[in-house]
């Protein structure tokens, strides 16, 4: 896989498509970051306000994110044969039945890889790197939240760097990117500031990051069903 290759597709589909991908991202995006700032300026006036705010920011949160991360894979599968088929609406639809699994594969994941990051730094990278497939997995192809983690790794097995690599890349960028949209933001009042630039910044960059994740999946997985040439054959497994 290659990771210039991946970029420069994932690149394509999200300028062909920006208005599909950036409302798909906004219409959860505007509750999350709403509750995100209602929590902030909350906890300035009491603790106990900032807490139930935080609470219920938490919850809805959960649901939200990953029910978004699951419609921008699936808007990423309807756009690559050049058209958008579905609306919003139906794309949120298609993705319902599978938030139960995205869900509990993403707490499971965000807790084996935040214990990696904090204790060793390498085996949460390392997690990341093969459960990077996870959203795709599930929402693609159907798999249960269980089955998912196996699925991932098989995937990315052989592929380690070149998908760390892609990971690495694309958060950088998207975190500079972030960063210089909150900018413009700023003068703002510190609500508007928190809820605007933050639905801005996520609805830009978010659906960016699923493509680019979901482009490497469909060439993982086209790149294992090709057939095997004597060479291959006669080559040491990679790991």
């Amino acid at each position: 896989m290659a990771i210039g290759e991946v970029l420069s597709e994932a690149w394509n589909l999200y300028k062909r498509f920006l208005w599909q991908f950036f409302l798909t991202a906004l219409v959860v995006f505007a509750v999350l970051d709403l509750l995100s700032a209602l929590a902030a300026a909350a906890a300035g006036d009491s603790v106990g306000a900032g807490i139930l705010w935080a609470l219920i920011a938490f919850t809805i949160g959960i649901v939200g994110y990953f029910w978004v991360q699951g419609a921008l894979v699936e808007l990423v599968r309807d756009v690559r044969d050049g058209r958008a088929d579905r609306s919003v609406g139906e794309t949120y639809a298609t993705v319902r039945p599978r938030l139960p699994a995205l869900i509990a594969a993403g707490i499971l994941a965000a807790i084996g890889i935040g214990i990696g990051l904090i204790l060793f730094i390498v085996p949460g990278l390392f997690l990341l790197t093969i459960w990077s497939m996870l959203v795709p997995v599930i929402v693609i192809e159907g798999r249960a939240a269980g089955e998912s983690f196996s699925r991932s790794r098989e995937i990315v097995r052989g592929h380690g760097w070149p998908v760390f690599g892609l990971i690495l890349i694309t958060f950088i960028t998207i975190g500079i990117a972030s960063v210089l949209i909150r900018l413009v933001f700023s003068p703002l009042p510190s609500f508007l500031d928190n809820w605007l630039g933050s639905l801005v910044a996520h609805s830009l960059t978010v659906p960016f990051a699923a493509a680019a994740l979901t482009t490497a999946y469909f060439k993982l997985v086209a790149s294992a069903a090709e057939p095997v040439t004597p060479e291959a054959e006669a080559s040491p497994p990679a790991v």
